[in-house]
């Protein structure tokens, strides 16, 4: 079945880095796997925040229609064939013989139930569906998926969106998505029914995860793994132990501190690329600062454009990121569509133009603001926070740098209880900017602007987003989401830092690894030497 356009089209433009160690293919199965991360995922639950890590994870357990193969391209999964009934209805015919690991077959009911879920006005992925009007049965492994206009990005979006089972659903009383961000939780964070490659066998939260393979998975294993046991480790010092030891096979979460280190440690192998995912500082645009009754400084874009003026990215890179990430004066990567290189033209570091765009703005010397970061979040972060501290401070502002557990940061992010906070974005599942543009840039409306917490949407950028989101000719559309794009660099609405780098390590015992610059993980496609 031929791909759509958008699907090709990402395929050539992302140049995929497909990193794999290559083994001849081994028929004795590995027992275990031992996997450790810098941090848990945040739930059981796909549905209750769209944090990638998490949705990488749990999809061992979980699958959507369509998934992306070795090479980003966008393949068959639950679904086997789709076709377009008229502009605005998909038609999906799924895979006989697909079976949750209950033992309970899929059917057309399973898929509406999963996207009326992911799509409630209370689900916190809503946004990565935000085309869904409607989805109806037409027979048991036939169902049409009708959107609110003409969509090109459906299959891209559907990579993310998890099949549950409907009867499960409704036995464990878990229809309405959990929310991490809000602290909702609910029999589906703690308890997984999917029809992945492996099934959850035991979660103890921040302790250990272990997945089991899926004996009925219907799809044919490219993987020899019996058993993954996942541990968070925050130290990034214990973690390094950790593999140098050999107690630990596999991480995805390699500090770069570390990684001149392991290049020459016997037994060690490491993978390093620069991933899609672009980091940028964003402001709180509310009339008021954090906690006070002050006026909001950061609601003027000369204020904004001295915060970017005073940052050395190349100190930054250098010193924070160890030379590995990309500078960029861009909110998404070039592999990107949507991107144009003119976005990459950073302004110039230059501090006294900074000191000077602040007293034109009428900015006191010594102003302060918060900076909220956390530890546990984007490579380096704390550091990159530290780094901006200090560089703001040689402008005459003061930052408070307020830090906390990702999880804490990550409800008062969502509060909006910040002046300033980093934001990472790498466009998943779309691979397009379309997704930055829905769901970051937009001003909150239903499931657009679920990101926005700043309340930097505005009605020109929204209006060429919705524009690009019903466009069927893809010139037309990519030229309105990269005219979207310029207004929100021109105007200062973000500040945009680097793509950041990625760092895999194995030990040598794992034989092949599949590692693309979307940073997921995925150990069905990995292979281990017999024990």
């Amino acid at each position: 079945m031929p791909l759509c356009p958008p699907a090709r089209r990402t395929a050539a433009l992302l140049g995929v880095a497909l990193l794999t160690l290559t083994a001849a293919l081994i028929p004795a199965r590995a027992e275990t796997l031992k996997w450790a991360a810098a941090r848990d995922i945040g739930s059981l639950d796909p549905d209750s925040f769209g944090d990638t890590f998490t949705l990488a994870f749990l999809n061992h357990v979980y699958e959507g229609l369509v998934r992306y193969d070795e090479h980003l391209r966008i393949e068959p999964a639950l679904a086997t064939s789709w076709d377009l009934v008229t502009p605005t209805v998909w038609r999906f015919h799924l895979r006989p013989g697909a079976r949750f690991q209950d033992g309970a077959a899929l059917t057309a009911d399973d898929v509406i139930a999963s996207l009326k879920r992911a799509t409630d006005d209370l689900s916190p992925l809503k946004g990565n569906l935000s085309a869904y009007k409607s989805a109806r049965k037409v027979d048991d492994l036939t169902v049409d998926i009708e959107l609110n206009s003409r969509y090109p990005l459906l299959l891209n979006d559907l990579t993310n969106i998890f099949i549950f089972s409907q009867p499960w659903l409704v036995a464990n009383h878990t229809e309405v998505a959990t929310d991490v961000g809000k602290k909702i939780e609910g029999y589906a964070t703690y308890h997984a029914n999917g029809t992945g490659p492996f099934q959850v066998e035991s979660r103890a939260a921040d302790s250990r995860t272990v997945l089991v393979v899926n004996k009925g998975w219907w799809d044919q294993p490219k993987h020899n793994i019996d058993r993954i046991e996942f541990s968070p480790i925050n130290s990034d010092a214990t973690r390094i132990a950790a593999l140098i030891s050999g107690e630990v096979d596999f991480t995805n979460a390699v500090p770069l501190q570390a990684v001149q280190r392991l290049q020459t440690t016997d037994g060690v192998k490491v993978l390093l690329a620069t991933e899609l995912r672009t980091v940028f500082f964003t402001f709180n645009l509310g009339d008021r600062l954090l906690g006070t009754a002050d006026p909001n400084p950061l609601r003027d874009a000369r204020v904004r454009q001295a915060m970017y003026q005073a940052l050395d990215m190349t100190q930054i890179r250098r010193v924070v990121m160890r030379d590995q990430s990309r500078i960029t004066g861009a909110l998404v990567a070039p592999a990107i569509p949507g991107y144009l290189p003119a976005m990459d033209e950073r302004l110039p570091y230059d501090p006294e133009a900074a000191r000077r765009l602040l007293k034109e703005a009428g900015v006191p010397d010594g102003f302060a603001f918060t900076l909220v970061c956390t530890p546990e979040g984007y490579v380096n972060e704390e550091q990159l926070c530290q780094a901006a501290v200090s560089m703001w401070a040689k402008i005459g502002l003061r930052a408070s740098l307020q830090l906390g557990p990702r999880t804490v940061i990550t409800q008062r992010r969502v509060a909006g209880q910040f002046d300033v906070t980093p934001l990472g974005w790498a466009n998943e599942p779309a691979i397009d900017a379309e997704s930055l543009l829905v769901q970051v840039l937009h001003s909150k409306n239903g499931s657009e602007g679920i990101f926005d917490w700043g309340g930097w949407g505005r009605p020109d950028i929204d209006r060429l987003t919705d524009d690009a989101a019903g466009e069927l000719d893809t010139a037309k559309r990519l030229q309105e989401e990269s005219a979207a794009l310029t207004i929100a660099g021109k105007e200062m609405l973000f500040i945009p830092l680097h793509q950041q780098p990625m760092a895999w390590a194995t030990r040598s015992d794992v034989t092949q690894v599949v590692q693309l610059p979307d940073n997921k993980v995925r150990l069905w496609l990995t292979r281990m030497a017999p024990p």
